[in-house]
């Protein structure tokens, strides 16, 4: 099916401070410091992730897209939405 995403990540937990994604076999944390769109989310909201390529996540519950390289390195991709 076009559009299905084979490529693997998942949520593996939250705390006060942000979130922790298993992309493959590595973890990313995402800081809500620089990745405020998922401060208030929910865990349903947080864990419907998709990886449509190797370097592009998207959670269609928050209508968010990210580059993974933006988790790796987020001061290179200064933040425009607010």
């Amino acid at each position: 099916m076009p559009g299905t995403s084979i490529l693997p990540v998942e949520l593996s937990n939250v705390s006060k401070h942000g979130l922790w994604l298993l992309i493959g076999s590595e973890e990313l944390f995402l800081p809500f410091e620089h990745f405020p769109w998922f401060r208030d989310a929910t865990i349903d909201q947080l864990s419907s992730v998709e990886r449509p390529t190797a370097d592009h996540l998207y959670w269609p519950l928050l209508d968010v897209d990210l580059s993974v390289q933006s988790i790796r390195d987020p001061a290179a991709f200064p933040r425009i939405a607010r």
